[in-house]
């Protein structure tokens, strides 16, 4: 099976109380009997989508999603400069999960995602692995400073057009320093037209990244309603100048944590954004992960996507 499940309606959402002013929405979706799921969508700051809920068979899955704070439905909104930034990190993320997960009663859960959902994911089940039943990761990313640096530099060599537009939207003194250090003060300007010169400057190296994929769009991130994309972008940059509160490399050093826990990591060859080597290496880390490498593919979803995590997600379903 390839197509996604039908659109299907959440049966509860509400608003979790972080404790601290942050109002975290989620929904469940599905079967209220049937196996918890929790999906964490990527960004971070894209939110959750109506399309993320039909990778799951509503007869059989209990799924949650979440919009992570700031951003979809979550308040206060990151495109609002008032919303504070010191209260949006990892492990205010980590605390939501875990909150959200006593708040619905939930023993136990399958985690899916991908991209920087996929790190979020790992750093959950290590700290909480008791809480875990199975995880499927599609594009994986783990945080480390290398790969956040190919991201945001490495990767110029193939699109040295896109990066100097890139490059020249940040003060010519941040020019040859940390682009989401600039980028993230950019988006703490208080006047409005820099932020929004910035967002889109960002959005624009992120399009460029992913165009020409199978299947890609010259608009992949840039396509979203106005504070959207403002939010998006103060909160993907906000995360990568602080390498996402992780030490280098600790997914990865800590994945025996993982032990126990059956995994589907499926990634595209063709990924300029996350090249393939962060999954071999997380593979070759958790012994109970199985690696999918797709040869069509690169980032974003494709139909050799949507057919192995729909197989992974089902086949978890029965067991």
């Amino acid at each position: 099976m390839t197509e996604l499940y039908p659109p299907i309606a959440p049966y509860d959402h509400g608003m979790l109380d972080g404790g601290d002013g942050n109002l975290v929405y989620w929904e469940s979706c599905g079967n209220p009997a049937g196996k918890p799921a929790l999906f964490v969508h990527g960004g971070p700051g894209t939110g959750c989508t109506e399309k993320m809920r039909r990778t799951f068979d509503p007869e059989r899955y209990r799924a949650v999603l979440f919009d992570q704070r700031g951003c979809g439905r979550s308040t206060p909104h990151a495109s609002d400069p008032a919303a504070d930034m010191s209260l949006n990190t990892t492990e205010h993320l980590l605390a939501d999960m875990e909150r959200l997960r006593a708040h619905l009663g939930i023993e136990r859960w399958l985690l899916r995602g991908g991209s920087w959902g996929s790190t979020l994911m790992l750093a959950y089940a290590e700290r909480h692995p008791e809480r875990v039943s199975e995880i499927v990761i599609s594009a994986v990313t783990t945080g480390r400073r290398h790969e956040i640096d190919w991201l945001y530099g490495g990767a110029a060599r193939f699109f040295p057009k896109q990066w100097e537009q890139f490059r020249a939207a940040v003060p010519e003194a941040d020019r040859d320093g940390d682009m989401p250090t600039a980028y993230a003060r950019l988006m703490e300007d208080p006047d409005p037209e820099v932020r929004v010169r910035a967002a889109t400057a960002w959005c624009a190296w992120e399009d460029a990244l992913v165009a020409l994929e199978p299947g890609g769009k010259p608009n992949s991130y840039s396509d979203r309603p106005p504070l959207a994309l403002l939010a998006f972008v103060r909160i993907c940059a906000h995360y990568a100048a602080h390498g996402a509160w992780l030490d280098d490399g600790a997914l990865l050093r800590d994945a025996g944590r993982l032990a126990g826990i059956p995994g589907v990591l499926i990634h595209g060859r063709l990924d300029l954004s996350c090249p393939l080597d962060t999954a071999w290496d997380l593979a070759r880390a958790w012994p109970d992960a199985r690696l999918i490498v797709l040869d069509d593919s690169g980032h974003q979803a494709t139909a050799s996507y949507r057919e192995h995590v729909l197989a992974a997600l089902d086949a978890f379903a029965r067991s």
